[in-house]
This record gives C-alpha cells, structure tokens and sequence, in this order.
C-alpha cells in the first residue's frame, strides 16, 4: 500500500505543479482570448453565408454564443482547478466548488442572451431578462457568502499533524484525484467526439458533477479512517452534503437554482461556524470540557 501512496504522490505532484505555474495560466489566459476573437469571426463567416454544409450546421448564428463559449472554457479550467484541489482539506475544495457554482451562474446569465436579438433590446424578452438578473444576482450573493465562509475556515483546525499518517491520508486523496482527472479528460472527448461527429452531447459539467458526488463520498470515508472523531465524521459529512446541493443546484430550472445554490453556501457558512464554536480546539467550550 505505501507503493501506491508512493506513485500517487510522484504521479500528481509534477502535473499539479506545471497547471499552477505563472506561465501556464498565463498561456490558457491567452487562449481564451484567441478562442473568443475567433469564436466571433466564425459565428460573423457563417452569417455571411460563407461557411456552408455540415460545419455550418455545428456553428450557432448568435454573436452572444462566443460568449457563452468564453465562460464555459473558463468552466472547464475551474474544474480542473478543482480536481488539483482535492487533496487539500475538504473545507477548501468546497469553496473552490462554489467558486465554480458562481461561474456557474454567471455563464447562465450570459447564456441567457442568446434568446435576445441582434442588436440588442429587452421588448418581447421580458422572461429571459428575469433569469438574467437572477442568474447574476445568485452569483453576487454566493461570491458575498463565499468570502463569509473564506473568512470562518480559517479558524478551521487540522486534525492530522504531519507525519507517516498525514502523508498516506494526503496520498489516498491524491489517487482520488488522479481518477477524477483522467474520468474528466474521457468525458471531455467523448463529448467532443459526439458533437464533431453531429450526435446529441450531454450536459457535461452537470454529468461530471454527478460523478463527483461519488468522489465526495469516498473522500469523506478516506477521511473517516485517518479521522474517525466524531466532530470530523460530522463535519466531512456535512461538506458532502453541501457539494450535494451544489449538484442539485446545477440541475434545477431557473429561480429554484439560484434559490438552492444560495442554500447550500448558507448550510456551509452555518457548518462552519458551529464547528468553530463548539467544536475546534481552539474553542472555549471546548477547553471547558477539557477542564
């Protein structure tokens, strides 16, 4: 078993290393721009009537579409994000999900706009307008609650101290991630291959978020078995149940999404809290009980 944890540990480092590094996030920075400038020039070609046939028929006819692209390129990268984050506290890779669920809802709002015409008015668009605004008020609110919640994990204490123990806890998360990681890529192929091919793609963030439930889960048993304290049970659990309702905020209709995202970043502020209160060591309940 300590092989394993081994090659886990020599196989994520080097790949999480090069994503986090100033010049490759400056390098995708520089994608994303070329991307949209030519999502634009494409969509404005096909306008035009200069691209024809079978690839014309893939190409969206709204200029607010390369829009839409930009973001859900910016998606793709916070997942990833999110997967390196994995084998840090859970508490942390909770907030980079609502980081991710506030993108969310913003690419939505965007998303929104391409029900409106070209040039742009809000007469007979009233409906989409509505899920405009609460789209991007759902985000402001959970970007307000993340920074909440950014503020109360500080206080969060680690029950593991370095050590053997620390390394094959951080190492099984790491295994967890690199599976998530190569699930990501797959259905990141498949997806494209679908949609090159003219099939019907499914909802990829939606699907993968789904397969992240299960990942969730099992980060909270690997927790249990270096954690076994109750206060730590709780409070892993309580996380996965707030990545669940991130889930289930993503497959909402309009309103009920916003209304169930603001929910879940609520039930993590109010976990965290609690836990700070009367659980953490740093607490003076708890130096009451020890007394």
């Amino acid at each position: 078993m300590d092989t394993i944890y081994s090659w886990a540990t020599y196989a994520f480092d080097p790949l999480h290393h090069f994503w986090e590094k100033d010049t490759t996030q400056r390098a995708v920075a520089g994608i994303l721009i070329v991307v949209f400038i030519l999502g634009l020039c494409t969509i404005e070609l096909k306008r035009q009537g200069i691209i024809t046939g079978h690839i014309a028929s893939l190409i969206p006819t709204s200029h607010y579409m390369a829009i839409n692209l930009a973001f859900t390129l910016v998606l793709i990268l916070e997942v990833v994000s999110l997967i390196f984050t994995l084998p840090c506290s859970i508490s942390k890779a909770v907030g980079k999900q609502f980081e991710i669920l506030a993108l969310i809802l913003l690419r939505s709002a965007f998303k929104a706009l391409a029900d409106f015409p070209e040039p742009i008015t809000i007469t007979g668009h009233e409906k989409e307008l509505w899920i405009l605004l609460a789209d991007g008020g759902g985000a402001i609110a959970i970007f307000a609650l993340l920074g909440v919640y950014t503020l109360l994990r500080r206080h969060l204490d680690e029950t593991i101290k370095g050590g053997e123990r620390l390394f094959k806890f951080v190492a099984a998360k790491k295994i967890v991630a690199l599976v998530m990681l190569v699930i990501f890529v797959g259905m990141g192929i498949q997806n494209g291959l679908l949609f090159i091919n003219g099939y019907k793609t499914f909802h990829f963030f939606q699907s993968f978020y789904t397969v992240l439930i299960f990942s969730d889960i099992m980060l909270v048993l690997i927790a249990q078995r270096f954690l076994p304290e109750f206060r730590a049970v709780f409070r892993n659990s309580g996380f996965a149940l707030a990545t669940l309702l991130i889930r289930l905020a993503l497959t909402a209709p309009p309103y009920y999404n916003v209304l169930i995202g603001i929910g879940s970043a609520v039930f993590a502020c109010l976990l965290t809290l609690v836990y700070n209160v009367f659980y953490s060591s740093s607490s003076r309940y708890v130096r009451i009980k020890k007394t």
